[in-house]
């Protein structure tokens, strides 16, 4: 790592990828080097990107393998390595003592992410800071005999694995990212399937929170190299994605500074000991006003360019800190910016509280919106093609998962 030169290396192909990469080139004017198992749709035919295309991009020794081919062919380089999903930050955690041989590698401990990432010990973490969570149950999946833990919370209520890097890979027909359970004998269901399908891990069960996406609200954050909160921003959510493998990923916000919210991410950064670039989904509690903590993401999350839109470049502030050695003067963004990857007539379908959707009008207006994939430097004919396509393909997915707005957000 002695080079001079910056060199992101990304793994990944996603959404969140491409708002990396173009965070990078807005702020170094650098093209990003993409590790994955292909090029896909949102990083493909991209002037900002150089693909490094694995035969298995889900084979983690290929990728620490293509990892270290691409870091000795740019010896003169400073490399960065970013990776956006959990099981891709866990391949990087894993493998640090050799990647961190030619990388600079901003992610917390391996001891931490294995308590953060975990909804379970994440709910408990919050429980002992005074952070209010859902009140959760625990299942086991990795011992026999198998027994299926006491639920005495009110239906319906909500499922999903406790670590979504122990759920990767495991299949079976119905797979959501997120279940809502409606009866004691859909549980059951869900029990038998994930038996069935193998799965060794541990699921949650949560009580429901009620209210649509609209209450829900986003974090996301950077904690330096020394333990210093150097950048929040918080976002209020306006509509989530709906279909069974996107379910809960932000498809609308409005930068919205709150700082009670922020405080209590504060708290929770502080005390864990926490380094690098964190997520937190959040949602407010219609009954009391209360924030209820969902989890926090062990990386900068896959809507992360509202962040950039509103005029905190994260990738500055890693830059500058990991790779630079340099402290920043901590940020908290105040800025509001309409993030959407949906069509705008869409989002106002879903908006019903009059207050948001003449917020969402004002900045429509004010032309004060962002959407990641439609990058001026990065927009030759086949982009745009892409990203109409993509505009068109949401209309096509909210109509078939998510019709009509529900009190639930289901």
């Amino acid at each position: 790592m002695s080079g001079t030169t910056l060199q992101p290396v990304i793994l990944g192909a996603d959404i969140g990828v491409y708002a990396l990469a173009r965070s990078f080139h807005e702020a170094y004017g650098v093209t990003s080097v993409v590790v994955a198992g292909a090029a896909l749709g949102p990083v493909a035919h991209s002037r900002i990107v150089r693909h490094e295309i694995v035969a298995d991009g889900h084979d983690p020794r290929q990728l620490v393998d293509r990892l270290v081919e691409v870091a000795k062919a740019n010896p003169d380089s400073r490399l960065l390595l970013m990776a956006n999903s959990d099981w891709l930050v866990r391949v990087v955690v894993q493998h640090r003592a050799l990647l961190e041989q030619y990388y600079v590698v901003p992610f917390l401990s391996e001891h931490l992410l294995d308590r953060i990432s975990d909804k379970a010990t994440f709910a408990e973490i919050c429980d002992d800071l005074g952070i209010s969570v859902p009140r959760t149950i625990v299942q086991e999946f990795g011992s026999e005999p198998w027994e299926a833990a006491p639920v005495d919370l009110e239906y319906p209520l909500i499922a999903k694995a406790a670590s979504s890097a122990d759920y990767q890979d495991v299949e079976f027909e119905g797979k959501k990212k997120v279940f809502e359970i409606a009866t004691a004998d859909e549980l059951a269901w869900l029990w038998g399937a994930l038996r069935g399908a193998g799965f060794r891990g541990r699921f949650v069960v949560q009580e429901l929170v009620p209210g649509d996406d609209t209450q829900m609200r986003s974090i996301t954050a950077y904690v330096d190299t020394h333990g210093e909160i150097t950048l929040l921003c918080s976002a209020h959510v306006l509509l989530e994605e709906h279909t069974p493998s996107g379910l809960g990923n932000p498809a609308a916000m409005i930068t919205s500074r709150d700082d009670a919210m922020l405080e209590q991410a504060r708290t929770f950064l502080a005390s864990t000991g926490y380094r690098g670039f964190a997520n937190f989904d959040v949602k407010v509690d219609p009954r009391t006003g209360v924030f209820r903590f969902f989890e926090v993401n062990p990386r900068i999350g896959r809507n992360n360019y509202y962040v950039t839109a509103a005029g905190a470049n994260p990738m500055r502030f890693v830059v500058e800190d990991a790779v630079e050695g340099r402290s920043v003067p901590p940020v908290v963004v105040d800025k509001e910016i309409l993030y959407s990857v949906v069509p705008h007539r869409l989002l106002l379908r879903y908006v019903r509280d009059p207050e948001l959707a003449a917020r969402v009008r004002r900045l429509i207006k004010a032309n004060a919106v962002a959407h990641p994939l439609a990058y001026r430097g990065d927009l030759s004919p086949r982009r745009r093609l892409y990203v109409w396509m993509a505009l068109v393909n949401q209309v096509r997915k909210f109509r078939r998962y998510y019709p009509a707005v529900t009190s639930t957000g289901f």
